[in-house]
């Protein structure tokens, strides 16, 4: 029997997260679960603060979540591009892949802010992305996230640049 897994995305605004967690999906031949997608389809002009972000997050990550585990379960690799960027976040994400008993990769950008606001601005200006954050919410939101530590029961393999 073939073991899934599941792949976690960690990295600040604009590090590369959803670029890196689609060339996974190809490469791993995986399901994309991507939060960002999620949120701007069911619940659109709804996210204006960091307390609406947090309300409807959890609103589909007790929709996913089970989801989830059960691709998990059926052999299928799962990639979530969630932000994985705090402990209670990559608990939650952790133990989906214990729920399933697969293993995981979290995979962490550790992009200095410098780049990942140059590349918010660029991002900005293309309007491609589902939600654009100005400088200020990049500040607040970034304040709420930790680095990664293998003494939290995660196997991280760290990436110190973009990859596009």
């Amino acid at each position: 029997m073939v073991t899934a897994t599941l792949h976690l995305m960690c990295g600040k605004i604009a590090s590369g997260k959803s670029t890196l967690a689609r060339t996974l999906a190809v490469e791993h031949s995986a399901i994309l679960l991507s939060e960002d997608k999620w949120l701007s389809s069911l619940y659109p002009g709804a996210i204006n603060s960091v307390t609406d972000y947090a309300a409807y997050s959890l609103r589909i990550r007790g929709v996913l979540g089970p989801l989830v585990i059960d691709l998990l379960e059926s052999g299928v690799d799962v990639v979530l591009d969630f932000p994985a960027n705090t402990i209670a976040g990559r608990e939650w994400l952790l133990g989906l892949a214990e729920t399933a008993r697969v293993p995981h990769c979290l995979h962490y950008l550790a992009v200095d802010d410098d780049t990942c606001r140059a590349r918010l601005h660029v991002r900005n200006q293309l309007a491609e992305h589902d939600f654009a954050a100005s400088d200020a919410e990049f500040d607040l939101i970034t304040t709420y996230f930790r680095s990664p530590d293998a003494d939290e029961g995660l196997v991280i393999v760290t990436y110190p640049r973009p990859l596009a």
